[in-house]
């Protein structure tokens, strides 16, 4: 079992702006279009976890569904699928180790964590094996930080660096127990 972070932050560590924008991520010029690696990655894991926000912001991209894996989307709120996406997005709720146990059980080893407050989540509950965190050298100077309070330091080995673009740098950081 394993549970990746795969996201992407300004220098100042934040994953959106104060307005819960992501619009930054895509200010540096990618003149052959490369996917940076993200498809390589998709095909490691065989599902998602993401929170209720990170949906609606997937959605609000008035893009095709993005993933072909199945999605699923922690939410004490949420009652139904948004329209279209049954078959592809599933509902969970309910403390974390328990979710993981249930979708482990469903055959689902492999899983790309994302959204700032579950990956805080997995953090808080020492949940996260891997960390890729690809840098944009941007200051946002405030707005959704990636990281968050935790109860206890939690060590990951850094195991890659990589530049990208010429303006990116893309870590990667394995938990360390």
């Amino acid at each position: 079992m394993t549970n990746i972070v795969y996201i992407a932050t300004s220098l100042d560590g934040f994953i959106a702006d104060r307005d819960n924008n992501v619009d930054w991520l895509h200010d540096i010029p990618n003149p052959d279009g490369s996917d940076l690696g993200f498809g390589d990655f998709m095909t490691r894991i065989d599902a998602l976890v993401m929170g209720r926000n990170t949906l609606e912001i997937v959605l609000s991209f008035g893009i095709d569904w993005p993933y072909n894996k199945p999605v699923f989307v922690l939410s004490n709120t949420l009652t139904q699928v948004p329209d279209g996406l049954e078959g592809k997005v599933f509902l969970v709720n309910g403390p974390l180790p328990e979710v993981i146990q249930q979708l482990n059980a469903q055959g689902y080893h492999e899983l790309y964590i994302d959204g700032g407050k579950t990956i805080q989540g997995f953090l808080q509950h020492d949940l996260i094996d891997e960390l890729i965190i690809t840098t944009i050298p941007v200051l946002l100077g405030g707005g959704i930080s990636l990281f968050g309070e935790l109860v206890a330091p939690l060590q990951f080995k850094h195991v890659k660096a990589e530049r990208l673009l010429d303006h990116l740098v893309q870590n990667t950081f394995v938990r360390q127990r």
